[in-house]
């Protein structure tokens, strides 16, 4: 792939056909891709049963009096947590907006959605220095030098420019849908039986 073909700042689009259960369904923001290997987050796959809040409690960052602190307003501490993808599971990623920028340690993918991998981004959410918006995910999904670009030319996935409302606004399973919208596809029309183009 050239330069002009790399797809940072793109959502990648799972296609029913994908045949890897870690990715039924999945929508996947480009945060790195090269000659050398991709990189994304997977965006619409929420952790059941935990919350930012719980997250920041275990990890001894917000208090438990702290819970209803005017530093993490309310609609912050319920944000879901995702699983980002299967690579370093145990690892933070936080996507957010370019307003937050953290010298040698934040990813300007496009000039305005960045990647953050350190604890410094959750200490500045919990005292109110964080991005406008945000969202965290454990893993990431990753692949080697021509493993994405294999899955592209045997359909598993569609591709589209990110779209910041479904990054950010949308709630999650709604994201997958309206990816497929934005490229002029009914979702109800996917199946698995699709097939080259």
């Amino acid at each position: 792939m050239d330069g002009q073909d790399y797809l940072n700042a793109h959502f990648l689009i799972a296609m029913p056909a994908i045949g890897d259960p870690r990715f039924e369904r999945t929508l996947i923001y480009m945060c790195a891709h090269t000659d050398e290997g991709a990189m994304g987050i997977v965006v619409n796959k929420p952790i059941e049963d935990m919350m930012l809040g719980d997250l920041l409690h275990r990890l001894g960052l917000l208090p438990p009096e702290e819970t209803n602190s005017i530093h993490l307003p309310h609609e912050v501490y319920r944000q879901p947590v995702f699983t980002g993808g299967p690579v370093e599971p145990g690892r933070g990623f936080v996507l957010h907006t370019i307003d937050y920028l953290l010298e040698d340690g934040t990813l300007d993918v496009d000039g305005r959605v960045g990647l953050t991998a350190s604890l410094d981004i959750l200490h500045d959410l919990v005292r109110g220095r964080g991005p406008a918006r945000m969202l965290l995910a454990l893993g990431y999904a990753g692949w080697a030098a021509g493993q994405l670009e294999a899955e592209l030319a045997d359909n598993a996935w569609l591709t589209c420019p990110a779209d910041m409302e479904i990054l950010f606004d949308l709630p999650p399973e709604e994201r997958y849908a309206a990816a497929l919208r934005k490229i002029g596809i009914d979702p109800g029309s996917l199946s698995a039986a699709s097939g080259h183009a």
